[in-house]
């Protein structure tokens, strides 16, 4: 999150990635990785650019210089750095402190809503080569990062899930059935909503695939659009390239079902697998 008061702060005064770079003796592709949040921050070079974005007030300047030892302080996901991709280490910093995620899925239940089994399945399907101990520790981050959606006070999720993820044999019956069980179970909880874009609508808002876009409770942050690919990620949080998402987020809620009709739905898909 210091990265975008970082950015913020640079537009607001109307200087340039190259100009700030410059002023730190860094390049201007350091400032975009600051940013983004994918480097670490140097003290001296956050006092340095806050006065050259002209904050000189003793408590805003303490404010963001106490994030730079937030920022350099390694999540608890850090010690399973051996098993995952830095693109994605970035990703589970923004969830974790992110107060809503809307997302979008295509092909597997969202991450946030798999059972350990369903999880497991993926993980072997995704990494055929790796190692038992290995895929258990892919899966036990994967449930350790669903703890925030029970939490008092925790995460809103809102999923629409493409009616393709949920008819795809994930792992055989009893896997199908009791990760279909369990979307049941997640969706009647306050702070979930589940839908399902069916069939029927052929042609939708998405046509583009899965997307993810995370809101955070601080009121001057922007929302990051976040689309995973094969071998990398893009995280978006220009204004320009946000409010496309936004807009076929709203209009694949309008075209899915409602939460009724998504446990009618998941009810009858469970009744292939008794």
């Amino acid at each position: 999150m210091l990265g975008a008061s970082l950015r913020r702060l640079r537009e607001q005064k109307g200087l340039s990635r190259e100009a700030a770079g410059f002023h730190i003796r860094a390049s201007e592709s350091k400032i975009s990785r600051m940013e983004l949040g994918r480097v670490g921050f140097k003290t001296r070079d956050v006092e340095d650019l806050l006065t050259l974005y002209g904050v000189v007030d003793d408590a805003e300047r303490r404010g963001l210089l106490e994030m730079v030892r937030e920022a350099n302080t390694p999540g608890w996901w850090h010690k399973y750095g051996d098993v995952l991709p830095s693109w994605f280490t970035t990703y589970i910093g923004l969830e974790e402190a992110a107060s809503v995620i809307r997302t979008y899925e295509v092909q597997f239940i969202p991450g946030l809503l798999q059972t350990a089994s369903y999880a497991r399945t993926v993980i072997e399907l995704g990494h055929p080569e790796a190692s038992q101990e290995e895929i258990e520790r892919r899966v036990h981050l994967r449930m350790q990062r669903q703890e925030r959606l029970t939490k008092k006070d925790g995460l809103r999720l809102w999923a629409v899930i493409d009616e393709a993820a949920l008819r795809r044999p994930i792992g055989g019956p009893e896997i199908m059935r009791e990760q279909l069980q369990h979307l049941l179970e997640v969706a009647a909880l306050p702070n979930i909503t589940i839908q399902v874009m069916p069939f029927k609508f052929g042609m939708h808002a998405a046509e583009g695939g899965a997307f993810s876009i995370l809101r955070f409770p601080e009121p001057d942050l922007s929302d990051v659009v976040y689309v995973e690919q094969l071998w990398g990620a893009l995280y978006l949080d220009k204004r320009e390239d946000v409010d496309p998402y936004l807009t076929a987020m709203e209009q694949l809620c309008v075209e899915s079902t409602t939460p009724g009709g998504t446990a009618e739905l998941i009810g009858d898909l469970l009744e292939r697998y008794r």
